[in-house]
């Protein structure tokens, strides 16, 4: 058998010459019920990270701090995905066999449903459904019910054991009876309601899509193995739209178990990723999937393209300590293949979404493989963003490629560098200071220095096993011209009435509504009343700003309460920010020169501006622009320092 040569591989196809395009994204993860709360919480540095609930084992039962007890966890803490009610009728299923059917396999239809719709791939044409796929990453080790229906084969030592203490054999049978019932009976759909692998067939039998479905195990990697297997359908033209990802929703006692004897979870609180203290994981339950298309087919077809995969590498440990020893050289090996097949400088990227579980021996190799990798020039330090999700969702394991893939993804969309969380002081082990990286703790705006690249990022995941992948992505250009945010940014809000007395109660029955079912459409009609309808001169007005339904309830009822005592005054405004008038300011006078003086700045200035709106991320970026030019640093480098 001959080695192909590095030559003959240039003629196969690769993302370099056919890239493919994010169309489509959908999330379940904790805090997170859908995609846009979970971006949410990772823009607000939200840590998910909480006791471990009795709707997954009992921490009575189970948990022992001291490692060395046998059949218990020395963790109780964890992320969780919160509960989602599922309609079964509206994916067609019988309700009679949700209980023998893995939850896995049903909250990856909700998923999956989000994902596709985002896309606008759910009414699809047969012929595109007919080349629309899906390979999804699971861990085989086993669905929460198939473990449940194995341990019904467990009578004989059940019996064995009751026989060697004594008992009768009436109470026997009367035992086994009872420990039966608390778990699953076997029936013709317990089969394959148990198994991972249908996880993906479900989806396509629900949607009706007609190219390859499969899941793929490589471990604590598997979404990113998903996600390559799903590109190479697309650039060899076996499908022309794939909807990829992972999913892990087992966070069960024998997961935990797992880690405990590793041992790999930390004893702490929390995820520290990066820090120096840091010493474990934390596992982690989510569902992330996304619609990928080439980016051809997509400008063609007008699709809204959240980013562009450029290179994908791959790559194994070989022959190293262990099997589960993370070995630097061979993650190195999969960044450089990433990075060859994408065509691009890895010191071009802005971010790295490390794989960054937090334990002692993974951070350290990471960082020396990314290391080996991105070599400085002579002036270049701390210049590229370093994050991991985990620091906020634990380690989904099959579910962590995509968490990760996800974040990035849409921190290219909305221009943002995410934070890392929990990172008191940076592992001195690492080096950063004399490296190209840094951690990123904060949520800030991404503003290159020039305008002349697109943001670039990459991401990690590497398996249990030696299996090591590395993505490469990129921003699509130019600058989206039509409302993209995820999050909305902050509203301004205005309520006017004839009279004092009126608004007083205008004031009164919007609270009202917004604590009704039907408030997310009062909010957002008071929203746009507010932008376009004018306010006759007469009218007595009320104005402030918000964020949230919440937020909005809280400052109606500051209004209430400063308009029933304080109803003669014709103007006054709150400390915080509420202003009224009982009629329109007199505008007969001319502004002839307004000067703000430079007294006010500060560093961060203006940062919630430039994450929102991109005209102001045009303008800083101008500014950016003229100063590198002339060989001086940029303003978003002084203005939004490294945390």
């Amino acid at each position: 058998m001959t080695s192909r040569s590095k030559k003959n591989s240039s003629t196969f196809p690769s993302l370099k010459d056919h890239p493919v395009a994010v169309i489509g994204l959908g999330a379940l993860f904790p805090e997170a019920p859908h995609l846009a709360a979970y971006w949410q919480n990772i823009v607000e540095e939200l840590d998910c990270i909480k006791d471990v609930p009795p709707s997954r084992w009992s921490i009575d039962d189970f948990y022992d701090p001291d490692p060395s007890v046998p059949d218990k966890s020395y963790s109780k803490r964890g992320a969780f995905v919160p509960e989602v009610n599922f309609n079964p009728m509206e994916f067609g299923l019988p309700p009679n066999i949700l209980e023998v059917t893995d939850v896995t396999q049903l909250l990856s239809l909700v998923v999956a449903k989000q994902a596709l719709q985002d896309a606008g791939c759910l009414n699809a044409p047969e012929e595109v459904l007919l080349r629309t796929g899906v390979i999804l990453g699971l861990v085989g080790m086993g669905s929460k019910m198939g473990i449940m229906l194995s341990a019904r084969l467990q009578v004989p030592v059940w019996r064995q054991a009751l026989e060697n203490i004594g008992l009768d054999d009436e109470s026997i049978q009367q035992a086994i009876a009872k420990m039966k019932a608390a778990y699953i009976d076997w029936n013709e759909n317990a089969f394959p309601g148990a198994l991972g692998s249908v996880v993906a067939g479900r989806i396509t039998n629900r949607f009706n899509l007609g190219a390859a479905n499969f899941t793929t195990d490589a471990a604590c990697a598997s979404s990113m193995a998903a996600v390559s297997s799903a590109i190479n359908e697309l650039t060899l033209g076996h499908a022309d739209v794939m909807l990829t990802g992972g999913v892990d929703l087992d966070n069960s006692i024998l997961t935990y178990l797992c880690f405990s004897k590793t041992p790999a979870l930390t004893p702490g609180d929390t995820v520290r990723t990066f820090d120096e203290s840091t010493d474990g994981m934390l596992p982690g339950e989510g569902i992330g999937m996304l619609v990928l298309k080439r980016l051809a087919d997509a400008e063609r077809d007008g699709d809204r393209i959240y980013a562009v995969i450029r290179g994908v590498g791959s790559s194994s440990d070989g022959r190293y300590k262990s099997i589960y020893a993370p070995r630097p050289e061979g993650q190195a090996l999969a960044l450089r293949r990433a990075y060859e097949e994408a065509g691009i400088a890895p010191q071009s990227v802005g971010l790295i979404e490390a794989h960054g579980t937090g334990t002692a021996a993974g951070d350290p190799a990471e960082l020396q493989g990314l290391q080996q990798v991105f070599i400085p020039l002579a002036d270049e330090r701390q210049r590229i963003a370093l994050g991991s999700v985990k620091s906020q969702v634990g380690h989904t394991k099959a579910a962590a490629g995509a968490a990760g893939l996800i974040k990035t993804v849409l921190a290219l969309h909305h221009k943002l560098l995410p934070a890392t969380l929990n990172v008191k002081k940076p592992n001195p082990r690492f080096g950063l200071e004399d490296s190209l990286f840094y951690i990123n703790s904060e949520t800030r705006p991404w503003l290159p220095d020039s305008g002349d690249l697109p943001r670039r990022a990459g991401v990690s995941a590497f398996g249990f096993g030696g299996t090591n992948y590395h993505l490469v992505l990129e921003e699509y250009q130019p600058e989206q011209t039509v409302p993209y945010r995820m999050i909305p940014g902050t509203s301004m809000l205005i309520l006017h009435a004839e009279t004092p007395v009126t608004l007083l109660q205008r004031c009164e029955e919007v609270l009202i509504s917004l604590q009704g079912s039907q408030a997310e459409s009062v909010y957002h009609q008071i929203i746009r009343d507010s932008e376009s309808q004018p306010i006759p001169e007469s009218h007595a007005r009320l104005g402030f700003t918000a964020d949230t339904i919440q937020e909005v309830c809280e400052w109606l009822v500051i209004a209430i309460d400063t308009l029933s005592n304080q109803g003669e005054q014709t103007q006054w405004e709150h400390p915080r920010g509420m202003y009224y008038r009982t009629n329109a300011m007199e505008t007969k006078g001319k502004v002839a020169v307004l000067f703000p003086g430079q007294g006010s700045q500060y560093v961060n200035m203006g940062r919630e501006l430039a994450m929102l709106y991109p005209t102001v991320r045009e303008s800083m970026m101008h500014a950016n622009q003229l100063r590198t030019s002339k060989g001086l640093p940029s303003i978003s480098s002084v203005v939004y320092p490294i945390p």
